[in-house]
């Protein structure tokens, strides 16, 4: 008889009500990948989602000067152009917060692809 699985974001749960969490580790498991490979895999995801946030940083903080300008030239709706550049603003230091975070990642998956 076939165990059937319900896949959910970090669990799996199988139909006899047993659950099995899922390590981020697993992907690259299933492929027989030795630990060079695996570091060099994670490292480049890394430093792919670093170049999005770079991206979202940019496309944040450029909103916020757009905003900024069109406070001064339509002052009709001056409260919620400022609102809106807050709002952009605090955006944008989020994503260099996230690009910060990532970087660091990769550079300690470079290092563990150095010891492997």
């Amino acid at each position: 008889m076939s165990e059937e699985k319900h896949h959910h974001l970090f669990h799996d749960h199988k139909e006899d009500g047993g659950e099995q969490v899922i390590e981020s580790t697993d992907v690259y498991a299933a492929g027989n990948v030795d630990e060079y490979e695996k570091a060099k895999k994670e490292e480049k995801h890394h430093k792919h989602m670093e170049h999005l946030g770079e991206m979202g940083t940019v496309a944040a903080g450029a909103f916020a000067l757009h905003e900024k300008h069109a406070d001064k030239k339509d002052p009709e709706h001056a409260h919620r152009h400022k609102i809106e550049e807050e709002v952009a603003a605090a955006a944008a230091v989020g994503a260099g917060g996230y690009v910060f975070h990532e970087h660091h990642e990769k550079k300690e998956s470079k290092e563990e692809e150095k010891e492997a």
